[in-house]
């Protein structure tokens, strides 16, 4: 049996790997601060606080575990007194990266070789609040500072954009809620634009099928390239909510000329094509495999009609175009 050590667990990709470890029979501990509601049942729970010493030292006291997954870190000093305190506690490392450490996205196609930002993992920026051009930088340093405490004994997993059940960021929950309204849905042209968001549920069985195989170094966790694309994930959102909307399909280029904010304010556009460009030839060799768009979007729309409510976060209120804005360009294009 894995005893697994999970850092977080109560949000979204730790729920999802709380989850799918218990499915596995492995033995979980979660170690969080309490304070989101819905905590999963089954694991044992260590109460504290990763910022605070005495906290890590009590922790590694519950030990020793084969390896522990972080799912949260972001901030460098931190993630190195985690890994400082866990690293005669815990075998492995598995860190939660993002497509975000590499310089060239979204300006160029990435893969596990391709160049990092300059991260230090000493550093402490002073702030815990998003700062979306910080970020990837920020994430280096994670990786920096457990490289540093558990050598090659550490897995980094580097996901594309995760959706599905739970998602706190809003983008594919802003969607469906829209779409779910009827009437005609501005959207960005053309809708054969390829897009390769990736299922939560899949990053999470991922992560712990490359755990019970000891893989460690990087891994690009994202769908294929070209197998999916905005068109497609509209017209699943359309189907899964039951809608009768009409997609408007706006030049993405009069959209950019109309101000209109790509990534954000409408959700998981992008006019690079390169966005969407992340190889993951190394994982899907490994075993990675990607559900559907349409798996994705009817689990998300029945999590979120069975009452399912997002973690608040401060980057939910950034995502979705208002009912007025959306209203004038769709007029304009009419």
């Amino acid at each position: 049996m894995v005893r697994i050590l999970i850092l977080g667990g109560s949000w979204f990709v730790g729920r999802a790997v709380v989850a799918d470890a218990i499915g596995r029979g492995w033995e979980v501990t979660l170690f969080n601060r309490g304070r989101s509601a819905g905590a999963p049942e089954g694991p044992l729970h260590v109460r504290g606080d990763w910022e605070r010493a005495a906290d890590l030292a009590r922790l590694a006291a519950h030990g020793p575990w084969d390896v522990v997954v972080d799912v949260a870190g972001a901030v460098p000093a931190v993630v190195r007194n985690v890994a400082r305190a866990l690293a005669s506690a815990a075998e492995r490392y598995v860190f939660m990266s993002t497509i975000s450490v590499y310089r060239d996205w979204p300006y160029q196609p990435v893969d596990e070789s391709s160049p990092l930002w300059d991260g230090d993992p000493d550093l402490d920026p002073g702030t815990r609040r998003w700062d979306p051009d910080a970020y990837g930088p920020l994430k280096v340093g994670c990786e920096l500072a457990i490289r540093r405490e558990f050598g090659d004994r550490a897995l980094f997993i580097r996901p594309h954009v995760i959706l599905g059940p739970g998602e706190y960021v809003g983008r594919l929950p802003w969607w469906l809620n829209r779409i779910s309204r009827g009437g005609h849905v501005l959207a960005p042209a053309p809708p054969g634009r390829a897009i390769q968001p990736v299922d939560v549920r899949d990053v999470a069985r991922f992560t712990l099928d490359m755990i019970a195989t000891n893989a460690t170094g990087p891994f690009n966790v994202a769908a294929p390239i070209g197998r999916d694309t905005f068109g497609g994930l509209l017209h699943a959102c359309r189907e899964v909510t039951g809608s009768t909307a009409e997609f408007v399909w706006a030049d993405e280029a009069w959209l950019a000329q109309q101000g209109v904010r790509e990534w954000t304010e409408i959700p998981l556009w992008r006019t690079l094509p390169t966005a969407w460009a992340m190889n993951t030839d190394k994982a899907r060799q490994a075993g990675l495999t990607c559900r559907s768009l349409q798996e994705t979007a009817a689990a998300t729309w029945h999590w979120l009609q069975g009452g399912g409510v997002p973690v608040a976060h401060e980057r939910f209120a950034e995502h979705g175009i208002s009912v007025e804005r959306e209203a004038e360009l769709v007029a304009a294009c009419l």
